[in-house]
């Protein structure tokens, strides 16, 4: 059992090495560009079979960034992501929210990111039917389901396009949608010309809002004064579980 953990050990700090020189060599580190591409290429060629099949999973699916990356998970989660992207596999994983929310995730991997000194997986997420990106150092326990996929089309430009979006780049505006339980003309008081009111019957009504941020959607459904039904899209349904949360474990004694 030792040695069989020892070899796992030095398989894994084998896959860093290759990691690490091949960011050195793409100029994550300045100066030392050419002596690290022959020593990638040396780390490489003598390298096992298994192992050079995970660097190249790597090198296939990460898109570089030009704010520069790093290596802030371990490499056998980054590896495991990177072969389930580029085999077109489903993955299964752990994940950990902003707020500190854990939920399981099934995922059609795209691909994987080094943006702002963290990496990050481009996935499409099928219970909430939409694209998402993750943050690695947040991700637990991933593991291919053998299923595989067919493409879908990314909503962007490339992977490293939609994590920038997502990251504090161009925003993206969201429409959010919500069935409010009270009288239109009780809600267009309330919410005045940022929102599209349509009376649904005489106690509810639907309500939509365009914001480049969800803040201030929920804030203005919480101002109602009125209970309310999220009806998309599913990062608002996300969002507003969030901030519930959040609230409840503030007013716990």
């Amino acid at each position: 059992m030792g040695r069989f953990k020892k070899r796992h050990h030095d398989d894994e700090e084998a896959v860093a090495l290759a990691i690490g020189l091949r960011a050195a060599a793409q100029g994550a580190v300045t100066g030392i560009e050419e002596s690290s591409i022959r020593a990638f290429t040396k780390v490489v060629q003598v390298m096992p079979a298994r192992l050079r099949r995970r660097v190249d999973a790597l090198r296939v699916v990460t898109v570089p960034s030009v704010e520069g990356g790093g290596e802030t998970v371990e490499a056998g989660v980054l590896t495991a992501v990177a072969q389930a992207c580029r085999d077109e596999e489903r993955l299964r994983f752990s994940y950990t929210a902003r707020g500190g929310e854990r939920s399981a995730r099934h995922v059609e991997p795209h691909g994987l990111v080094s943006l702002k000194y963290r990496w990050y997986l481009v996935a499409y997420d099928l219970t909430r039917q939409d694209w998402r990106s993750f943050r690695l150092d947040r991700l637990d326990d991933p593991r291919g389901t053998g299923e595989r996929f067919r493409p879908r089309e990314l909503p962007a430009d490339d992977a490293s396009a939609f994590v920038r979006a997502g990251s504090g780049g161009v925003p993206v505006p969201h429409t959010v949608e919500a069935l409010v339980h009270a009288p239109a003309a009780a809600v267009r008081a309330r919410v005045g010309p940022w929102a599209t009111v349509e009376e649904v019957d005489e106690q509810r009504c639907r309500v939509r809002m365009t914001s480049q941020t969800l803040d201030w959607p929920t804030q203005a459904l919480g101002n109602v004064g009125a209970e309310f039904e999220v009806l998309g899209p599913p990062e608002f349904v996300d969002f507003v579980r969030e901030w519930a949360a959040r609230f409840t474990r503030a007013t716990r004694s």
